[in-house]
């Protein structure tokens, strides 16, 4: 009978079990579900776990039970010619074969693998500042690097199997085999379309690398940058998609986000020392109460978006679980987080990061279903209240307070978060049917209000001190976009702002980065960089909506508040967006994997009739893929040219494999390679910084830091200072295709050409240089300096015309500097970079007036022979 049940029992899909999921697909004939299997929607699951009025014990009960679903005693069918019932036996204990269990332990220990070195490189990332700085960046890439081309090699040499499996060691070929079969099943594991978006981003800073761009040192570092992030999503996606994959990434966003949360607060407390972790200033545009926690990514705005993120996936699992009664000790670990990382937010002072925060929480209230949002907001609730009583406190000891009460305060309002939680939750499941209710609902309006009016004091005040960071920032957005449309489709490379902002900004702001991450990557990569990482996020955004909708709250954060400062140039925060990605991936998978294993199977056993039938239709079917290739009899003169097609498609296909593992393994290699020059250069340069000027042993370790990064400015300005003349300026000169935009350099050519008595020369570099940071007081009073300088070389070696000219073009350079200070000085802009005319520059205008006068002044060696 065709739709007769097992005699033996019933099949369980698990995922890793390849034997089974082979004897399903041919069971079924490409059918994944029985008859009567219930679909689980993850949302159901992720909104406190009801569905269609009905608990979610009772769902669970009808579509999915352990106990009902999987019998260790039975025998699982699968077609072999040496049996005619197909039947895999096993003993008593449900253990299966030999081969199944190399499979099935290799794939726990490699999973064990990913999971570890994912989780290691995402606190690497914490720990080392957010890798915001390129010389943070390189260990955590040697890192990521390294270990995947040892994972590479052992397939190559067959360590898997000799480990695993207790075979003897392949050969070369079988292992290059290996690693062809391997990647192609790494590409084909769902959700590797991931890796391709920064894989765009790295070939776009590698392109403007190699093509010339406004600093090669900026766009090679953002190319390693994205490489990074590459092998990250690369682990992170292969991670997602094997057995416990979601719990791995589930235990490593618990303690990043711990790790992070809990070190801000015990450095206000006085327990950690943590060097920059709190930001103090006597600005109160900055601050209301003149410090601010920055933590590990000693950045405040940075901070209180991270944490943001952490707190809301973690409110939204809180809300999950008081949805329904449960114990008093789940209830605790649920909501023990959201407390220490509200407060993290609050005592970040961050109005950007609140503000998104705030636009987050309510999107994830007005996607959860009815019943579910009155959850959401008891886990809130007072945890929130007391983050804002511990925010005053600690804001009143300008989070500077003694240990002892600081700890007593923390202890104090976490108690109190807890004990208020737990009322609120046995408040709301009481057996009354209004009292409990009203009484909750009017704790949660008492706590959210007491909330509101101690946290947005905070804000008042600096809005009451002046908004001129704001200000500031509107006019870095418009010359930023003025700077964009030079460059709009392709952009100017890596770190363009950084690099020319001082040549473009319309006044004196203080502002290496442009506090806006869409117009970060416009300036960088142009339009293309724009949609690539906009179709990212959108798809991210949307797998995230559908599979898991808690953590669709943090990741609005990261868009939300990216466009608002420049979170988006820490590396850490892309690593947490991918992390993200990669988790929801993982939970869609258990999703469906719960959906395959429920409810009953159909079975027919291969006997007989049945069973010749179920054979000859899967024969049928290898034979018409197989007439695909090769025709019929009845046309003998195509079969040559079908063979050949065939053989040649073959080999293309052998090339593509083999093409790809090689371009893999030279990436891996090279990019191994680059950082660990760069690696050993910021070494070499630190070392030689510490050493006293013009020492040789300055030298040799400046020599040592150029050969192994020739491109970065800043080595090679300091390698300059200590040669001769003309090597100097040759070394200056061929930096200058690196960084064609480094005003310093300028500087450092205007100086030595002025030694050599060349005043044209000297007069052309120092008017680039001025060009390209007209606001610096320092560079124009120095460019005055040298010019002067140049003249007196120039007369003192007959050449009076020449002098007369140099000194001409030093005074249009003295009327230009004294009429922008006024400028300054008059008007109403910020002078963030304190711009105004230095105190010996009047001198320096005065002296190259008398020389192109053409009278001789009195020699001043007090002012002439200072340099600035």
């Amino acid at each position: 009978m065709k739709n007769r049940r097992m005699d033996k029992g019933v099949l369980r899909y698990r995922r890793g079990y390849e034997a089974n999921e082979l004897m399903v697909e041919q069971a079924f004939d490409g059918s994944r579900h029985a008859e009567g299997t219930e679909y689980v929607d993850n949302r159901d699951l992720c909104n406190g776990g009801k569905r269609d009025g009905r608990d979610s014990k009772g769902s669970r009960d009808s579509t999915y039970n352990r106990e009902d679903t999987y019998n260790k005693d039975d025998t699982y069918k699968k077609d072999d010619k040496n049996n005619p019932n197909g039947a895999i036996q096993t003993d008593a204990s449900g253990s299966f074969s030999q081969s199944l269990k190399c499979k099935r332990y290799s794939g726990s220990e490699w999973t064990v693998g990913l999971g570890i070195l994912s989780i290691v490189l995402l606190l690497a990332g914490c720990l080392s500042g957010g890798l915001y700085y390129s010389a943070d960046l390189y260990p955590v890439l040697l890192i990521a690097a390294g270990s995947i081309l040892i994972m590479f090699f052992l397939f190559l040499v067959g360590i898997r199997s000799l480990v695993f499996c207790g075979r003897k060691p392949m050969s070369l070929g079988q292992g290059q085999g290996n690693i062809e079969r391997m990647v192609e099943t790494i590409f084909q594991s769902p959700g590797m379309w991931r890796v391709l978006w920064p894989l765009g981003m790295m070939t776009c800073f590698g392109l403007h690398a190699w093509a010339g761009s406004v600093s090669k040192q900026g766009s090679m570092d953002e190319m390693l940058r994205w490489s990074l992030l590459v092998l990250f999503t690369l682990l992170t996606a292969i991670l997602a998609a094997r057995t416990d994959g979601a719990r791995w990434l589930a235990c490593g966003w618990q303690i990043a986000g711990g790790l992070l949360v809990l070190s801000g607060i015990f450095a206000v407390c006085g327990i950690l020392p943590l060097p920059f972790g709190v930001m103090r200033t006597a600005d109160p545009e900055i601050s209301s109460a003149g410090a601010r926690l920055g933590g590990l990514l000693q950045y405040p705005n940075a901070y209180g978006a991270i944490v943001g993120m952490y707190a809301l996936e973690r409110l939204t699992a809180a809300a999950r679980v008081i949805a329904r009664p449960v114990p008093a000790g789940r209830l605790i670990a649920a909501v023990l987080p959201l407390m220490p990382a509200q407060a993290a937010l609050l005592l970040s002072e961050s109005r950007g990061a609140w503000l998104a925060t705030g636009c987050a929480v309510v999107a994830a209230f007005a996607l959860q279903r009815r019943g579910a949002r009155l959850p959401l907001l008891l886990a809130i609730a007072a945890p929130l209240a007391c983050a804002a009583w511990l925010y005053r406190q600690l804001a009143a000891a300008q989070l500077a307070p003694a240990p002892v009460p600081g700890l007593l305060a923390l202890a104090g309002a976490w108690a109190a978060a807890l004990l208020g939680t737990l009322l609120l939750c046995h408040l709301w499941h009481s057996s009354a049917a209004k009292a409990p209710r009203a009484a909750a609902l009017t704790a949660i309006v008492l706590a959210g209000a007491a909330a509101a009016l101690m946290a947005v004091a905070s804000t008042a005040d600096r809005l009451a001190a002046g908004v001129g960071t704001g200000v500031s920032r509107l006019q870095m957005w418009r010359d930023a976009l003025q700077l964009w449309t030079e460059a709009a489709w392709l952009g100017h490379g890596g770190d363009t702002w950084r690099n020319m902002f001082r040549a473009i900004q319309s006044s004196p702001y203080v502002g290496g980065e442009v506090h806006n991450g869409l117009l970060d990557l416009a300036l960088d990569t142009g339009l293309i960089g724009i949609v690539l990482v906009a179709g990212w996020f959108l798809l991210t955004l949307r797998s995230i909506f559908h599979f898991a909708p808690q953590l669709f709250p943090s990741v609005l954060v990261f868009g939300l508040h990216g466009a608002m400062d420049f979170d988006w140039s820490f590396t850490l925060f892309w690593m947490l967006f991918i992390w993200l990605g990669a988790w929801a991936a993982a939970l869609k998978m258990e999703a469906e994997g719960i959906q395959r294993s429920g409810g009953t199977v159909e079975y027919t056993p291969i006997r007989s009739k049945s069973g010749s039938k179920l054979r000859s239709k899967m024969r049928s079917k290898s034979s018409s893929l197989f007439l695909r290739y090769l025709p019929t009899q009845s046309h003998p003169s195509a079969v040559p040219m079908r063979s050949f097609f065939h053989i040649l498609q073959r080999v293309t296909a052998r090339l593509i494999r083999v093409s790809t593992v090689m371009i893999i393994l030279l990436w891996l290699g090279g990019t191994v390679w680059l950082t660990s020059r760069y690696a050993v250069a910021e070494v070499q340069y630190r070392q030689a910084m510490s050493e006293l000027d013009g020492t040789p042993a300055q030298k040799v370790h400046l020599m040592a830091a150029f050969q192994s990064n020739p491109n970065r400015s800043d080595i090679v300005i300091s390698l300059a200072r200590t040669l001769t003349g003309r090597e100097a300026e040759s070394l200056l000169l061929n930096s200058l295709s690196h960084s064609p935009m480094h005003p310093q350099i300028y500087i450092e050519l205007g100086r030595l050409a002025a030694q050599f008595g060349e005043g044209q020369q000297t007069g052309e570099y120092f008017e680039q240089a001025i060009a390209l940071n007209q606001y610096d007081g320092i560079g124009q009073s120095a460019a005055l300096y040298w010019m002067e300088q140049a003249a007196r070389r120039e007369w003192k070696s007959g050449y009076r015309d020449r002098a007369r000219q140099t000194a001409a073009a030093g005074v249009q350079m003295y009327e230009r500097y004294q009429l922008l200070a006024e400028e300054v000085e008059a008007g109403n802009v910020r002078n963030d970079r304190r711009f105004v005319l230095e105190e010996h520059a009047p001198g320096y205008g005065e002296n190259l007036r008398r020389l192109a006068s053409g009278s001789s002044p009195p020699f001043t060696p007090e002012l002439t022979k200072r340099s600035p």
